[in-house]
Parts: structure tokens; C-alpha cells; sequence
């Protein structure tokens, strides 16, 4: 039987990526830390994906198992060995710690197998499968590393679908939204997985993504948490929230058009079928877990940022990026360690040598001025 490794077994793991290779016919082994779903995995060899939808669908996952990484490395680099494809799941910031198991999987594997694999890091980070390339290939001898070619290939990719924070503990069992979407970027004849589609240029579709997605997640979320709303979907049910998130995505939208050439009647259409996808009450998204992260989220390549910088640098309007990237600034949330940290670096440093720190813009620029002349206004 073909097979996958698959690094994360969380909910995005199981609910997602490791779903659509068990449901192409592969084996899935699951790679994570946590004992108590790895030994669900083992014993149970089935789960469940339910859609966050009225009315409900079910999909059963079968032929599935799970390694600790951590108290068995033998046995995945073996697993890697026998592997099609090797995927993770796991956050951008793990696939460091990840990458010397998998270099070792790799070294052996390409001194005892011909057969070609196919590695892709499926992450909300552009770059997510070069980052772990490089790590990889720092673990890796100067002997070993010619013998990757035309064996081990990787291919970035832009993954996307809600998996809510959920309460399944003892159990394997994942609530899904119904819509995803995973592009990988190849112009290779590559083996089919059902859900992945190939392009040979991804930018356009993970920018697409990133700059309307998680732009929009984030701009509700912020705004939300400012208006007291507990959860994404009620906070668009406020329309002045509503307003301002279409009128950021708008903003997004402006720049992606002008640099991709995108059609801007499908990108309209694009945008309001995200904000739908948000407005589904089935998925009770908490704001405080959406807006996590916040350092994270103003970085100068991330959602708010990169959009707003692109779109003033072509001269096109930020005003609503600015104020996004401002209600970015004012989110306080102690159980969050990030927006306790940059509390206390905005009132340390003051706002404009955090943005210049934390997101790379110039203090002197007239963007920083908006969003500082926002963040006083909203502050108020």
C-alpha cells in the first residue's frame, strides 16, 4: 500500500491533510509527541471527520497509525524510508526541531530506495517547505546531499481550511469546515492525492490566501476582541465590523489584482465567500484564539503588514490596513504571552520603534504615521 508520513496528528492534521491521503488510498503515520492521540492512533487505526455544516456530513479515515517521534526514531525513519511522501502540519516554528529526524529518514532512505519522495510542509507560511529544506539539508553530509537528486523532491504549497479549537480530548474525532483548498507548487507529474491541486507559480495563490484568509481571520478577530464579541462569527454579525473587514479585504484585494493580474470581479467573489466562511456559526471561532500571536501577525512578511507596505509602495489606498495593523497593536489578552509582550514593548519603546523593530517599517514612512495616527484615535 502506498504510504504517508505525516508530521502533526493534531486537529489540522488528522482533519485535513492526513484525511485526504487516507481517503487516496494511502496509509497515514502520524509523527507527534502527544501519547494519548499516538496510542488512540494504534488502537483505534479509524477516526472521524465531521463538517461544521447543517446538515452535518461524515467522513470515516481508516489506515492510520501514529509514532512519537520523541521514543521512536527508529521506526520513523524507517517509516520514511517506505514513505511516497512525507507532509507535516505542525506549525512553521516546529519544523526546525523536526528536520533532523527527517534528515536522517532521508540519508537512509536514499542509499536503500530509488523510488522518488515527494516532501511538502503544509503551513500558514509562505516559503513553509524551503524553510524546512534548508534545515534539512544543514543535517545532512556533504556526501549525502548529491544523492537527493532526482530521489527527494519539495514543493511549497498553500494550504486552507478552518479547523476550530475543540473539545475532543479522548477522542480522535475532528470538526472540520466544509471548504478547503491545498495548492502545491510543481510542473511535475506528481503521484495523485484527491483535494491537491498542482500549479507550476503558487505566489498568486498563497498571497490570495494569505492577503484574504488570514487577513480577514485576523482584522475580525482584532476588531472583534476591541468591541467585546466572544467569537469570529458574532463579531461579523456587528456591521461596522463587517464594513471594516471588507474594506481591508478590499484594500488587500487592490494590491493582489494590480501584481497578479488577477480578475477583479472573481476576486470580489473570492472575498465575499471568505467572509461567508467566517460568518458560519457551526465553527464558534473564539477572537482571543484567532488574534494570537500578534507579534507573529505584524511581522513584515505576514498578513497585515506585507499588504499594507506593497499597497502604499504602488500607491493605493491603506487606510484600513493601517487601522488593522493599529487594533493589531491594542490586542491585550493575558493568557496570550505574545500580546503580553508587546504591551509591554509598545510601552517601553513607543509605537513607531516597535513597528520598526516588530515589522520593518521605517519610522520616518507616511504608512507608520497612518497606522500611529490610527492607533492613537482607537486608542482613545
Amino acid at each position: 500500500m502506498k504510504s504517508n508520513v505525516h508530521f502533526g496528528a493534531g486537529n489540522i492534521g488528522r482533519g485535513f491533510i492526513g484525511a485526504l491521503f487516507s481517503q487516496s488510498g494511502y496509509h497515514v503515520t502520524f509523527v507527534d509527541i502527544a501519547d494519548e492521540i499516538i496510542d488512540l492512533l494504534n488502537s483505534q487505526k479509524s477516526y472521524k471527520v465531521n463538517t461544521a455544516a447543517d446538515p452535518q456530513e461524515t467522513a470515516e479515515i481508516t489506515s492510520v497509525s501514529g509514532l512519537n517521534n520523541l521514543k521512536q526514531e527508529q521506526e520513523v525513519i524507517q517509516a520514511i524510508g517506505e514513505a511516497e511522501y512525507v507532509t507535516t502540519a505542525i506549525g512553521p516554528a516546529i519544523l526546525p526541531r523536526i528536520a533532523p529526524l527527517i534528515a536522517k529518514g532521508i540519508s537512509k532512505r536514499v542509499r536503500e530506495n530509488e523510488a522518488p519522495l515527494y516532501v511538502i510542509a503544509c503551513e500558514n507560511q509562505i516559503g513553509a517547505t524551503d524553510i524546512l529544506k534548508k534545515h534539512i539539508l544543514d543535517q545532512l553530509d556533504d556526501e549525502t546531499k548529491p544523492m537527493l537528486e532526482g530521489k527527494v523532491f519539495f514543493f511549497n504549497s498553500a494550504v486552507d481550511r478552518i479547523v476550530p479549537i475543540q473539545n475532543n480530548k479522548g477522542s480522535l474525532d475532528v470538526l472540520v469546515e466544509t471548504y478547503y483548498e491545498w495548492v502545491v507548487e510543481t510542473d511535475q507529474e506528481i503521484p495523485h492525492v484527491e483535494g491537491m491541486t498542482t500549479v507550476p507559480d503558487l505566489a498568486p495563490f498563497i498571497e490570495r490566501k494569505l492577503f484574504t484568509v488570514n487577513t480577514g481571520h485576523a482584522v475580525t478577530a482584532y476588531f472583534g476582541w476591541l468591541a467585546g464579541k466572544e467569537t469570529i462569527d458574532e463579531a461579523l454579525n456587528d456591521p461596522a465590523i463587517y464594513e471594516q473587514v471588507k474594506n481591508t479585504l478590499k484594500e488587500t484585494g487592490a494590491y493582489l489584482t494590480q501584481t497578479y493580474g488577477l480578475n477583479e470581479d472573481e476576486h470580489n467573489a473570492y472575498i465575499e465567500k471568505i467572509i461567508s466562511r467566517f460568518q458560519n456559526p457551526y465553527l464558534h471561532d473564539g477572537v482571543t484564539r484567532v488574534g494570537r500571536s500578534p507579534i507573529r501577525k505584524l511581522g513584515p512578511e505576514d498578513r497585515l503588514v506585507k499588504p499594507a507596505r506593497e499597497a502604499s509602495r504602488l500607491g493605493l489606498p491603506v487606510e484600513n490596513l493601517a487601522k488593522a495593523i493599529a487594533a493589531a497593536l491594542l490586542f491585550n489578552v493575558k493568557e496570550d504571552p505574545e500580546s503580553e509582550e508587546l504591551q509591554g514593548m509598545i510601552q517601553e519603546q513607543g509605537l513607531s520603534r516597535v513597528l520598526s523593530e516588530v515589522s520593518k517599517l521605517d519610522q520616518g514612512s507616511e504608512l507608520t504615521a497612518e497606522i500611529t495616527a490610527q492607533y492613537e484615535q482607537m486608542k482613545k
